[in-house]
């Protein structure tokens, strides 16, 4: 059994990038594997539910590109987590047809596992009686939205991707998982500290974002050893220090002291943090305190409707100062002339950049008012069709609105873009964000990629 493993964080997210100095550094090393996670739900619902994935092809092609040739030559495993974005089948399938590509490209061939992640109505079904809890603060999952569930997933843990390395593949390529399963299965399959893998894990998963200066667009080398493990960013030009790598374990979570995992919580309150190289950190002490029971995150999103937005600009002192009654009067005039929709089939949202659009009601308004105000409009109704014709009517009422103090009748707002009206397509909102301490399993399948 080895003492040590070495292994490559590719990059924060397949598709952000990394510098072709880093991969060349890091492969003149021995490593075990390289991990990269390739999604999120930070973009929101859309992609999940859409089917899309909000990294581009070309960007995805050319992180790959690179490492595809030079791992396969060295034998080295490339594991792919959250394939596409959200990690459902098509995401899943845009990523393998980017690596066909390569691999023609490249004249490749490739063993490949495959995870799919995705979850059957029927499995839902049964999971709604009585085995949905809520995951922070999602509120109770409505039976009725299972079959309006689009691209509904699993975020696995580390044990479908160990069983994926059984087989010895030249690349897994795997569904909706966590972000430490792709840095941490590897380690716990060869015998080291859970603890520790996972710690490790949370820190690599974000590439070179532990480093100084920071970037999601860079590459970090981990080592893990029977009782400590040390992060250093193979790209001479970024630096770990203690306060850099303890910085990054608080990523995300609300709690300094632990994070948790399907596999349990991370006891992170007697971790230490080191400088044992000028840009190099040891890290001890993280516990693994096992989950009495395993408990597995659902996602799925439904279709909420379509929206249009447009933005438009604000320079008169007054109208910035009667914003309040502008919106208020925009909406009564809406109401009088949408009757093609009913009252409650659809929303309208103002976004008021410089004053209150990022914060809301949260803090008190700024004592001296901005000089101009970037204003967004944004209509969602059940079609595109009514969408666009309830932003256009917001639009039309919000140039002319009346307000207090106003002297000319000349249009209130600046519209940087002709057309002014933007057709935004389909809106998705989160129905299943849960946990299920139902049992799940997914199989890796392995194809050959030629």
């Amino acid at each position: 059994m080895k003492d040590s493993i070495r292994y490559l964080s590719l990059c924060g997210l397949l598709g952000y990038g990394y510098s072709p100095v880093s991969l060349e550094n890091a492969l003149k090393q021995e490593l075990d594997f390289i991990g990269v996670d390739a999604g999120s739900t930070d973009p929101g619902p859309y992609y999940l539910g859409s089917g899309k994935g909000f990294v581009k092809r070309l960007q995805i092609k050319r992180d790959l590109s690179l490492i595809l040739k030079e791992a396969k030559a060295r034998g080295i495993p490339l594991i792919i987590g959250s394939a596409g974005g959200s990690g459902a089948k098509p995401h899943v399938e845009t990523v393998l047809e980017i690596i066909q590509e390569i691999v023609a490209e490249q004249g490749l061939s490739l063993k490949t596992a495959v995870i799919y992640s995705d979850l059957s109505a029927d499995f839902l079904k049964q999971a709604a009686a009585g085995h949905l809890f809520s995951c922070g603060g999602s509120p109770e999952f409505d039976p009725a939205c299972v079959d309006k569930l689009s691209n509904p997933v699993a975020q696995f843990g580390t044990d479908p991707i160990i069983e994926a390395l059984k087989l010895e593949p030249d690349v897994i390529v795997s569904g909706r998982c966590c972000d430490t399963a792709v840095f941490a299965s590897y380690p716990i399959w060869k015998g080291f500290d859970p603890g520790l893998a996972l710690h490790a894990a949370k820190i690599a998963e974000c590439g070179a974002l532990c480093a100084r200066p920071v970037g999601a667009n860079d590459s970090l080398v981990v080592e893990m050893y029977r009782d400590f493990f040390t992060v250093e960013p193979p790209n001479p030009v970024r630096t770990c220090t203690p306060d850099s790598v303890a910085a990054h374990s608080l990523y995300e979570q609300p709690d300094p002291n632990c994070f948790y995992e399907p596999e349990g919580k991370i006891d992170l309150s007697a971790c230490k943090f080191e400088q044992i190289g000028p840009r190099k950190v040891k890290v001890a002490g993280s516990k693994l305190i096992p989950a009495a029971k395993k408990t597995t995150k659902l996602e799925g999103a439904v279709k909420a409707g379509y929206r249009a937005i447009t933005i438009a600009g604000l320079r008169d002192p007054s109208a910035i100062r009667h914003l309040d009654e502008i919106e208020k009067g925009v909406r009564a005039a809406v109401a009088e002339s949408a009757d093609f929709i009913k009252d409650g089939e659809y929303s309208l949202r103002f976004l008021r950049y410089g004053l209150d659009a990022v914060t809301g009601g949260n803090e008190p308004p700024p004592e001296v008012l901005p000089r101009e105000v970037g204003l967004v409009i944004e209509a969602i109704a059940p079609t595109q069709e009514q969408a666009d014709a309830l932003l256009g009517l917001a639009r039309s009422k919000a140039l002319h609105q009346g307000f207090p103090d106003r002297k000319a009748t000349a249009g209130n707002l600046a519209f940087p873009f002709s057309p002014s009206d933007f057709a935004g397509g389909a809106v998705y909102e989160f129905a299943l964000y849960h946990l299920t301490d139902l049992l799940l399993q997914f199989e890796p399948q392995i194809m050959v990629i030629e």
